[in-house]
């Protein structure tokens, strides 16, 4: 037996949107994220719709952020491990998790919020060693990008109105000076290259 058609209801009870919201929340809980489906769809509508479709995306990213940061970021151990010459330093698998979170927060205008995690990770860099070239390398040439991003997200967070605590603000971005300049000193002992040039730039002319 075919199932009844549902006449739509009309937007003035708001029946509509309801109904709406669950055919939504039907697809969002049915998608596969492999399968990129959710990031194609939302990409397409925050292409497609208004400037502030993308404020209120961001908004709703931040309130979402903010109820799950504390219990997602514990803790930054086990970020390198040494590689199989027993000498030089490899990322793990856990350091692209930390990496995806960090990206998460500052691409959702919670900057400061991910400096303070990008921090922990430069200093989880410390008494490590490795090749000029290679996979390590290129690793920490990316999340040397990444805290640059991470400042510019800073950035807009204090212009928007949304830092409450500035010395907290302070002492995240002094922590984030400090691992720079720690790791600076200790590349120099070992004779490598220091790999957060874009880091110490960008926090040496910031000033807030």
């Amino acid at each position: 037996m075919p199932a009844p058609e549902i006449a739509p209801h009309s937007q003035d009870n708001g029946k509509t949107l309801g109904h709406v919201n669950l055919m939504v929340d039907t697809l969002i809980a049915n998608a596969t994220i492999d399968e990129q489906v959710l990031r194609a769809i939302t990409r397409s509508l925050l292409a497609t719709g208004t400037p502030s479709l993308a404020a209120s995306f961001t908004a709703a990213a931040r309130s979402r952020l903010r109820q799950t940061v504390a219990k997602r970021i514990a803790t930054t151990n086990g970020l390198f491990a040494t590689g199989l010459d027993g000498i030089y330093a490899v990322p793990t698998p856990e350091l692209e998790n930390v990496l995806a979170r960090a990206r998460s927060l500052y691409g959702a205008g919670m900057g400061f919020t991910s400096l303070a995690l990008l921090s922990s990770v430069v200093k989880s860099t410390v008494g490590l060693r490795w090749e000029q070239d290679g996979l390590m390398a290129d690793t920490l040439a990316v999340i040397d990008a990444d805290i640059s991003q991470a400042i510019q997200s800073c950035k807009e967070e204090l212009e928007g109105g949304r830092v409450n605590d500035l010395s907290a603000a302070r002492e995240t971005i002094s922590k984030m000076w400090a691992g720079v300049e720690e790791s600076s000193r200790d590349v120099d002992v070992w004779g490598g290259e220091f790999p957060f040039d874009r880091a110490a730039n960008s926090i040496e002319c910031w000033r807030i």
